[in-house]
């Protein structure tokens, strides 16, 4: 089996709320989880989490910083801090797996059904830290 490629987008808006879409095949159960999505050939890591960003949500963002990779033997994935710079919230996923778009607080996030529910504990980790260092979020 080869081995996935990809990028995640940790937007925060002036709340302290993270950005995540509600997303699923038809036929399943639909889960929540950051934009993120697959490399593409000849993008960057940066490039792909600008691009599933706009495609999944309608935001235009800008990469502030790396903050973690999240790796196995079958995926590897880049989460970055990405700040909402342009855009509007709107439906455009090209493979029409997007079912909403949402800022979601803490206290949601502890209990949302999550795609990827090992990353449950370092978003609400993320978020407190935020909150706690007093750090100027988005204006979104």
């Amino acid at each position: 089996m080869q081995k996935w490629y990809g990028s995640s987008a940790i937007c925060i808006n002036k709340h302290g709320e993270l950005l995540m879409v509600l997303q699923g095949k038809p036929d399943e159960n639909k889960l929540w989880a950051t934009p993120s999505g697959g490399k593409e050939r000849g993008e960057t890591f940066e490039e792909c989490c600008v691009r599933e960003v706009r495609e999944e949500t309608g935001y235009i963002v800008e990469i502030e910083d790396k903050i973690y990779v999240k790796q196995n033997e079958f995926v590897e994935v880049h989460y970055f801090f990405a700040k909402v710079v342009g855009g509007s919230r709107n439906f455009q996923d090209p493979d029409q797996l997007i079912y909403d778009i949402a800022w979601k607080s803490i206290e949601e996030l502890k209990s949302l059904e999550l795609s990827f529910p090992e990353d449950r504990p370092y978003l609400i980790n993320i978020l407190r830290n935020l909150r706690d260092n007093g750090v100027e979020l988005d204006e979104t």
